[in-house]
């Protein structure tokens, strides 16, 4: 059972909006989500923050212009979720672009089951075995924890520049150079930049120092501007906090997928997962195109995405997708069995008396764990671990966890703890306040289990505990139209900055089974004015219980589209309701 209260706003900041020709709705909406004034709105790239402020930024900018013209080997190392695949492609695509050869540039993605996260001695073995040999290996989304990595690198004369945006430990590795939001002593003030956010950067400063050395005027320089869909990708796809500065990011990169202006790659990923460009939408790159890009690097290898990401020939990135698409379909079999077994476990178990899940199972595949750690996570509103069998090569008999966790329960401080109170029970972790990842040994689960419910507990009330739905509010009956519909999916909405949650009572008309396990209904809002109030339609996904004859509920507006014909519909969230 959820406590639902509406999200607050500043009377004076929505009068203020109003008066600047903002829709009333939209004012609310607006200054609920942290908007000051009217000239907050604005995503237009000219508002990016500077490049200069970004610590060490222009450090990596010569490094990689010097590197550029003395025509020296690079490589790219990659994470292999989606937010690593989509900096790579922006590297190699800006390098590219700004005067690097095809025989200069090269990049890895570790295998996440053989090798782990990060620029490893294993992945260095790898980068010394190609040809050319790389003198410099660029990390993306990775290596600011990569600190074995990087020496035994700088052992073999390759320098490393890092670029992350993960949070480092208590010392920073040995490399040449590190562009970082959150290490220290950096005073960019968007600390959620993402991984390909960081690489973009670099690039827009590399420009820039290209214009100074007069390789480049503005006139002739390359539009990095073409990049900035794969930007927005990675940084929604990563759940990056939405700060001004990303939302401007994922604004300009959604403008140039509408207008058709996106890598082929990315445009075969709209067609694979039946979505339109011409209209795309954070919730299109967040829960359609970012998943089936991460099905490579769960149960394959995320060069296929980069291939596809890297693709301009039409053909081969239509045939790219459709093979990203199959792994997905096979990633979402695996997930539900998982996730089935794992509700099975806890069926005996009072889980509201936890304060914390941890799982594991010897038939689980470990590039799904973090997806049912979500699931779970969401269902029971608990920080959740689920593991793995990730067995090395000396034969050790390992597991390897992925974690997700809840709004004021920070997953890698706590981890930490443990680590900290137990030394040597946590082989390796890493992570940020929502999601983390780690390897324990297989005889030590029972010990860790029991070390990291002691340390959520102490860290755990029953305040953060108590599943919260928080909306925003009821709309009248002129608000419940296709065109607020429509405005409201095209808005820039994501971490930190939540899509709108409306709230009312309704009268539920009727009510139906769609394909045995969606509640379909038909509603009409309980409002003073009777005469006005439209009945709507409205689905209530994953749902079988029925609904009584009125009820409080929670919903977003969306609009849908039936043979040309549109019209709005409801997507139930939750019922305001003790008894249901």
């Amino acid at each position: 059972m959820s406590v639902f209260s509406q999200r607050a706003y500043p009377n004076e900041v929505t009068t203020s909006l109003e008066g600047h020709g903002i829709d009333p709705l939209f004012a609310r909406l607006y200054a609920a989500r942290g908007i000051q004034e009217y000239s907050d709105l604005s995503l237009e790239a000219k508002h990016l923050l500077p490049p200069s402020s970004l610590k060490e930024c222009e450090t990596a900018a010569r490094l990689l212009a010097d590197a550029i013209s003395s025509k020296r080997s690079m490589v790219i190392v990659a994470d292999y979720d989606c937010d690593g695949a989509t900096a790579c492609a922006v590297g190699l695509r800006g390098l590219r672009m700004l005067g690097a050869s095809d025989q200069q540039l090269g990049y890895l993605v570790p295998n996440r089951f053989t090798m782990g996260y990060g620029l490893t001695p294993e992945v260095v073995d790898m980068a010394l075995e190609l040809n050319p040999r790389p003198s410099l290996i660029i990390t993306v989304d990775n290596g600011i924890a990569s600190h074995q990595g990087i020496d035994y690198a700088k052992t073999h004369g390759i320098d490393v520049l890092v670029t992350d945006h993960h949070l480092p430990g208590e010392e920073l590795p040995n490399a040449l150079t590190i562009v970082n939001p959150n290490q220290p002593g950096c005073p960019f003030s968007s600390k959620a930049l993402a991984g390909v956010g960081v690489m973009f950067y670099i690039l827009i400063a590399l420009r820039a120092l290209l214009r100074e050395r007069g390789v480049f005027t503005v006139e002739t320089q390359p539009k990095l501007e073409q990049l900035f869909s794969l930007v927005a990708l990675g940084t929604v796809a990563d759940v990056a906090q939405l700060d001004r500065n990303n939302r401007i990011l994922v604004s300009q990169g959604l403008r140039k997928i509408r207008q058709g202006l996106a890598p082929a790659g990315l445009l075969a990923l709209f067609e694979v997962a039946g979505r339109d460009p011409r209209a795309a939408s954070p919730f299109d790159l967040g829960f359609a195109i970012g998943p089936r890009l991460n099905a490579a690097g769960r149960l394959a290898d995320m060069s296929l995405g980069i291939q596809l990401l890297l693709c301009d020939d039409e053909v081969r990135a239509r045939s790219l997708a459709q093979e990203l698409d199959r792994i997905n379909r096979e990633r979402r079999v695996i997930e539900s069995g998982m996730q089935d077994s794992a509700l099975a476990s806890l069926a005996n178990l009072s889980v509201n008396e936890q304060p914390a899940l941890c799982l594991w199972h010897p038939d689980w595949h470990q590039g799904v764990v973090g997806i049912v750690a979500s699931r779970l996570k969401e269902r029971f509103n608990r920080p959740t671990i689920v593991f793995a069998p990730a067995d090395d090569d000396s034969g050790a008999r390992l597991l390897r966890g992925s974690g997700r966790s809840i709004q004021g329960f920070h997953l890698r401080d706590a981890l930490d703890l443990v680590s900290k109170k137990y030394p040597g029970l946590i082989l390796k972790f890493g992570g940020h306040a929502m999601a983390a990842g780690l390897t324990i040994r297989q005889s030590d689960f029972d010990d860790f289990e029991n070390y990291f419910r002691e340390i959520s507990t102490s860290l755990l009330d029953d305040e953060i505990l108590q599943r919260r739905c928080i909306h925003d509010g009821s709309l009248s009956p002129d608000q419940f139209t296709v065109e607020i519909a429509d405005r409201l999916v095209q808005e820039i909405w994501g971490q930190g900055f939540p899509q709108p949650l409306f709230y009312g009572e309704f009268q539920v008309l009727q009510q139906s089974l769609m394909k045995d396990k969606h509640l379909r209904l038909s509603l009409r809002p309980i409002m003073q004015d009777e005469s006005d109030t439209p009945v709507v339609s409205a689905v209530w996904f994953n749902r079988t219980q029925t609904l009584p004859q009125l009820a409080f509920l929670a919903f977003r507006l969306v609009s849908d589209r039936f043979r040309e014909e549109a019209r709005i519909q409801l997507i139930i969230e939750a019922i305001d309701d003790p008894l249901h």
